[in-house]
């Protein structure tokens, strides 16, 4: 599997590609807000001849759905959710209106991750791990293969999503990161919803809210 990235609209948001055999690919939280970020990915996609055949949510904040509408009509993807999100999702509408911006409704979703499940993508696999914390349904994306972690906004490089906004829970966040992320091995490489990439093993030994000897989270 290769990961393509993207940052798009005002919240700088990381919009990825997943690469798989046969040129298929997922499109993992659709951050493009523009029409000219919608140029871009078309463009990539049909430059690289790649079939878009996943659409997944990490989670349903504004900033991860911009795009969920343009991809479902465009390349006729239904939509994958943790169902915990769906009141997530429902506060689409407010929540751009909160910043004065514009959003086509994203489609509800037609299947629900559940934590542990493993999706298969041809010869390639994803686990699913459920987070909550930074809003109810979070998931992380897992590539064993590759040793590469799609984190959407639970953990940053040097940071961790945010707990105050509606669902948010900071004893949950710190729970979600030490069960379902800091039990893998260290080597294993974060690609989140937002800034660089990071690993796990830099985050446990150094990451300021949640770290190996303690927490200020909680």
């Amino acid at each position: 599997m290769k990961v393509h990235k993207f940052c798009f609209n005002p919240f700088q948001e990381n919009t990825y590609i997943l690469e798989f055999d046969d040129h298929e690919i997922a499109i993992v939280d659709p951050g493009m807000y523009s029409t000219n970020e919608q140029q871009q990915i078309l463009h990539f996609i049909n430059e690289n001849k790649f079939q878009a055949k996943w659409l997944l949510n990490t989670h349903a904040h504004l900033d991860h759905v911009f795009g969920n509408a343009f991809c479902a009509t465009t390349f006729n993807l239904e939509l994958y959710l943790h169902q915990d999100d769906l009141v997530t999702l429902a506060m689409g509408a407010r929540s751009a209106a909160l910043y004065s911006l514009n959003l086509e409704e994203s489609p509800q979703p037609a299947h629900f991750f559940t934590d542990g499940q493993i999706m298969k993508f041809n010869n390639d696999e994803l686990e699913v791990r459920h987070c909550p914390g930074h809003c109810p349904g979070h998931v992380v994306l897992i590539h064993h293969k590759s040793k590469t972690v799609i984190g959407g906004d639970v953990l940053f490089q040097g940071s961790v999503g945010r707990t105050d906004l509606p669902g948010g829970n900071a004893a949950q966040l710190d729970q979600s990161i030490r069960k379902q992320l800091y039990s893998l091995p260290e080597d294993y490489v974060v690609h989140p919803g937002h800034g660089e990439s990071t690993t796990i093993g830099e985050e446990k030994r150094n990451n300021y809210f949640v770290f190996e000897g303690g927490s200020r989270l909680v």
